[in-house]
């Protein structure tokens, strides 16, 4: 049995400049550290192309293969990880999950390393909450892309190669000196705490000041600038419109009132702390649910159908609203002027595909993926028992929402991974005999 998994990043430096630093040994350290401890041997190597890597283990071996494909203005690069024989669960679990972590901010490494650094028209970027899953990728994703990162933290986080400057996510303070550099500038304001919380009335206060507070500082420091900020994605959610039940939601349609506290409560008031802000080209980003095997959600859903528990919750009639990460990476893009093929007007966005599913579609699929057998359904009563165990929300999968976005159809953005099937045949493991 072998299982592998596979991951992609541009960076905008010729296959030959990549090279260089993958295929020498001693430089592995600089950017994929945990590969080292393995002590892999070359097994097989196409200069400039391809280099793979095999260490074995007890009953079992791990190999990793890069491959450079050369692409307009730059390459891509594939990591690709394969776990082979009787141990490779155990192998992809206690070393896959070393080498899976950070495995885009290891590409940004790599791109640093190969010797990228930022044109004199690259974007200036400070990504607020730039330590979390979106925001490691995002500024993954710019600096190989050849842009400047920087982003503020209550907390340094020392595996990651940007600058980082800490704030209280609160109050304006020297921080703000991040926003007034020369050339084009932007923000990206992913700040506030995750949303998997029990929903009492202390966390729905938590959940809320984390994003308004954040917001408001970032919006009072770009008025003391001296001109407006280039371009600002401002986060917010899908889930301000509630359990929506059977309606269509788009960039147009009213939110509920009152909608659920720890939803609509928490959502209008944060996009409402925009209000006032300084910046040319504005995106208020209502962003669905992301596959990414790195995200909260993504892994307590794989996580429980792996258990046997992948049956449709409640009457599994809910929608479910998702985007692969490849596409949100893609429609931030755009957001920041980065995408010459997609205009943006400024305004509220949806960052889903067009293709919402219902829940028992997504456990049918996510089964399918996982190669697990049919599940019996979670009654509701179930599920709020057990996300009082678990520490989370019933809402959470109980509730569900058809967004589509009327906006990106309209700027002609095309999806990468349209459908769901498509989305987890690149972000499952793939498992063969």
């Amino acid at each position: 049995m072998s299982r592998s998994t596979t991951y992609s990043q541009f960076i905008a430096l010729s296959p030959e400049e990549l090279w260089a630093v993958i295929e020498d040994p001693a430089r592995r350290a600089e950017w994929n550290p945990a590969a080292v401890p393995l002590r892999p041997v070359v097994v097989d190597s196409v200069p400039h192309r391809e280099l793979v890597l095999e260490a074995a283990k007890p009953l079992g071996t791990t190999r990793i293969r890069w491959t450079l494909t050369p692409a307009e203005g730059g390459t891509l690069v594939e990591q690709q990880l394969t776990f082979r024989g009787a141990s490779a669960p155990v192998l992809r679990k206690v070393v896959g999950d070393k080498l899976r972590r950070d495995a885009r901010t290891c590409f940004a490494r790599l791109a640093r390393s190969a010797g990228l650094t930022p044109g004199a028209d690259a974007l200036s970027v400070v990504i607020a909450g730039g330590t979390g899953a979106l925001g490691r990728a995002i500024a993954a994703d710019l600096t190989c892309r050849g842009h400047r990162v920087t982003i503020l933290t209550r907390g340094v986080a020392a595996e990651l190669p940007y600058p980082q400057v800490i704030w209280d996510g609160r109050t304006v303070g020297e921080w703000a000196a991040a926003l007034d550099v020369p050339g084009r500038t932007a923000i990206v304001n992913l700040a506030g705490k995750l949303v998997d919380c029990r929903p009492t009335e202390r966390n729905i206060a938590e959940l809320r000041s984390s994003r308004v507070d954040s917001t408001a500082a970032l919006v009072t420091a770009s008025k003391n600038l001296a001109r407006p900020i280039d371009y600002w994605v401002q986060a917010s959610t899908t889930a301000i419109w509630a359990d929506a039940g059977e309606t269509r939601c788009t960039e147009s349609t009213p939110l509920p009132e009152p909608g659920l506290p720890q939803m609509t409560g928490v959502a209008e008031p944060w996009e409402r702390a925009f209000d006032g802000a300084a910046a040319e080209h504005w995106t208020i980003l209502r962003t669905s649910i992301v596959l990414d095997p790195d995200a909260p959600a993504m892994q307590r859903l794989g996580m429980l159908t792996r258990a046997g528990l992948g049956g449709s919750v409640g009457n599994g009639r809910q929608w479910f609203s998702w985007i692969h990460l490849d596409d949100w990476l893609a429609v931030v893009r755009a957001a920041l002027g980065l995408d010459p093929q997609v205009a943006l007007p400024n305004g509220i966005l949806v960052a889903a595909t067009d293709s919402p599913v219902r829940n028992q579609e997504l456990m049918a699929a996510l089964r399918r993926h996982l190669h697990r057998p049919w599940s019996p359904p979670t009654p509701a009563p179930a599920l709020t028992v057990g996300a009082v165990l678990l520490r989370t929300d019933p809402a959470l999968g109980l509730t569900g929402r058809h967004a589509t976005s009327e906006v990106l159809r309209a700027a002609g953005f095309r999806f990468r991974y349209p459908t769901l099937d498509e989305a987890l045949r690149d972000l499952l493991p793939g498992e063969r005999p």
